[in-house]
C-alpha cells in the first residue's frame, strides 16, 4: 500500500507510512488525541514519521499554512501515542486517531500556533469525531494521556478555540489566586485522595493513594496545561481544583458513570 485516498476532504496531500498495524481486537477509534511534532521544520518531521524503522507515525499532520498531510488510513493502527492511558485503556493507539501539528516544541523554541493552522485542526477534528462517533471530551492532549513523558501540544496550543467550535471538553478556568499553594508535592491526606479521585475519574492514569507523589503531580501538569494553561507548576491550587470539578461537573453521565 504505497498511497491509498484520504479518509477526510480536507487533506491537502498523502505521504504514506509503512508504520502502522491493525488495530488490537478490531477496536474502532473513538478518540483523538493532538500532539505537536517538536521537530525543527516540517519536512524534518513528515521525515521521521514516513520513514521504514523510525517506529513512529500519525495518522494527519497538519502544517503551519494549514494544509494536512495523511499518512495512515484512520482504519489502521498508527504508532504516535506510545506508552499511554486514559480512562483504563492502555492501548491508546488502537483506541484513537493521532494528529501532529508541526510545531517546534518547548526544546526548540516553541512557539504560538498560527491561527490558519489551528483552523485546520478543529475542520479536521469536527470531521473526523462525526465519521467515528468521537465524544467531545475524547479529544486529548498527548500530554493527558503520558503525563510523565509528554507535554505536548502544551499550554501555548488553544483549546478554548477548538472548544467554541464544539472540538473537546472545556470550560474557562477559574482564577488564579495568589498565594494559594497548599497542595505540594509529599502532602498526604484525604484531601490529596480527592484530588486523585477526581483526576482518575476524568481519566488520567492517577492511583488514589492519599500521597501526593510524582505521578499525581505530572497528572496536575498534564491537566494544567490543557485546562488551565495560565499557570503549569503541578501544584493543586484553588484554580487547579475548582476548574478540575467543574469539567467533572459538565462530563456526559455516561463518562462520568464510567
Amino acid at each position: 500500500m504505497a498511497s491509498f485516498i484520504p479518509d477526510s476532504s480536507v487533506v491537502s496531500d498523502v505521504r504514506f507510512s509503512p508504520n502502522f498495524n491493525e488495530r488490537k481486537g478490531g477496536r474502532q477509534p473513538d478518540m483523538i488525541v493532538l500532539h505537536y511534532t517538536g521537530m525543527s521544520d516540517a519536512e524534518s518531521a513528515l521525515t521521521r514519521l514516513t520513514g521504514a524503522g523510525t517506529d513512529v507515525s500519525a495518522h494527519y499532520v497538519v502544517l503551519e499554512d494549514g494544509g494536512i498531510v495523511q499518512c495512515v488510513p484512520e482504519a489502521l493502527r498508527a504508532w504516535h501515542a506510545g506508552q499511554s492511558a486514559w480512562a483504563g485503556e492502555t492501548d491508546i493507539n488502537s483506541a484513537s486517531i493521532g494528529i501532529e501539528i508541526v510545531n517546534r516544541g518547548h526544546d526548540f523554541g516553541y512557539q504560538d500556533f498560527p491561527l490558519r493552522q489551528v483552523a485546520a485542526v478543529i475542520a479536521l477534528c469536527k470531521g473526523i469525531m462525526l465519521r467515528r462517533k468521537v465524544p467531545k471530551h475524547r479529544v486529548l492532549a498527548h500530554s493527558d494521556v503520558a503525563p510523565a513523558r509528554k507535554k505536548d501540544p502544551g499550554e501555548k496550543f488553544p483549546w478554548h478555540l477548538l472548544a467554541h467550535s464544539g472540538v473537546g471538553h472545556w470550560v474557562e478556568p477559574s482564577p488564579i489566586v495568589p498565594g494559594d499553594r497548599n497542595r505540594m508535592l509529599g502532602a498526604t491526606g484525604e484531601a490529596v485522595m480527592a484530588l486523585q479521585r477526581g483526576l482518575a475519574n476524568f481519566g488520567y492514569g492517577v492511583l488514589p493513594s492519599g500521597q501526593y507523589d510524582g505521578a499525581t503531580m505530572d497528572a496536575v501538569s498534564a491537566f494544567q496545561r490543557h485546562f488551565r494553561p495560565k499557570l503549569v507548576d503541578g501544584i493543586a491550587d484553588h484554580s487547579t481544583l475548582t476548574t478540575l470539578q467543574r469539567l467533572l461537573e459538565t462530563l456526559p453521565k455516561a463518562a462520568n458513570a464510567a
